[in-house]
Parts: structure tokens; C-alpha cells; sequence
């Protein structure tokens, strides 16, 4: 079974200075500061943000689960202003999946706004489909709400 879910946050900060946020390891150090109640701790586990680097999620307590996920950057487009990261070990992984990925994509409105189109693909065999009820786009959305208002907080005082 094959599935997708996407949100569209539309925030009022110039695409290129989403796209700076979350093309490398901004979006995870930001995690850190602004949401380690709510999505948990990033760490580097290994890569400079760009293909390759995998990293390391601990779940906030309380999260049902396995508590943490690696993931891997799977493709950065500079040009199109796309962020792909794949599960690699825990988190929907270890419930069974296939392939759970996400795709973030920076879409410019106009030069004082953007779009961050958050984009859940994953992949269950058909005897675990039931799984497929607990994929949310809800995280996503959250770290695409907070980039959102620090991006319009640091324009404001800068």
C-alpha cells in the first residue's frame, strides 16, 4: 500500500529565506530551541546537511513508539527549492513500513511570502494497511507554523 498526505503553511517570509532554514541543519537546530516538547532533540549523526547526513530524532517522552528515528537526506534541489529525508531505522520503520518519507518544498508567493508544502510518502505491506491511519502531517505542519513565525520575528528585530 502506497499512501501520501501534504500540507500546505503559508508563511510570510520570502522563500529563500525558508528554503535557507531548511535545506541543511538549520531546521534541526531550530527544532531544538523552538520545539523539543513537541517533535523532540536533533542530532547529527553523521554528513554536513547535505545528501547523505543522517540524523537522529529522541522523540519527546510520552510519544507512543519506539522514542527515536534516524533519517537520511535523500535529495536537496536547490533550483526547485525540495528537501527529501527518509526513515531509516525507528520511528515508522520500526511499526513496520517500508518507506516513510518526507519531502519539504519551498514555493515563493511573492517576495514577502512563501509556501512550505509538507509532504508525508510512505509505503506498508497490505497486511499492516491499518498502520497507515497514524500518519499525520500534524509534526510537519507545527515545524512549518514555528519556522514560519521566527522567520516574521527575525525580520521584525532585524
Amino acid at each position: 500500500m502506497h499512501g501520501q498526505l501534504s500540507q500546505d503553511t503559508v508563511v510570510a517570509a520570502a522563500a529563500s529565506a525558508v528554503w535557507d532554514v531548511y535545506r541543511g541543519l538549520e531546521l534541526g537546530r531550530l527544532v531544538n530551541q523552538l520545539l523539543p516538547d513537541v517533535l523532540g532533540k536533533v542530532e547529527v549523526i553523521e554528513g554536513d546537511g547535505s545528501v547523505g547526513t543522517i540524523l537522529k530524532v529522541t522523540f519527546p517522552p510520552g510519544t507512543p513508539g519506539t522514542g527515536y528515528m534516524k533519517e537520511i537526506f535523500t535529495k536537496i534541489d536547490e533550483e526547485k527549492r525540495v528537501k527529501e529525508a527518509e526513515t531509516i531505522e525507528g520511528g515508522f520503520k520500526a511499526l513496520g513500513f517500508n518507506v516513510y518519507r518526507a519531502r519539504f518544498e519551498i514555493i515563493e508567493k511573492d517576495s514577502a511570502t512563501s509556501v512550505i508544502r509538507s509532504t508525508i510518502e510512505y509505503e506498508v505491506d497490505d497486511e499492516l494497511a491499518n498502520l497507515a491511519s497514524h500518519v499525520t502531517t500534524k509534526q510537519v505542519e507545527i515545524l512549518a507554523e514555528a519556522i514560519g513565525k521566527q522567520l516574521c520575528e527575525k525580520k521584525a528585530t532585524g
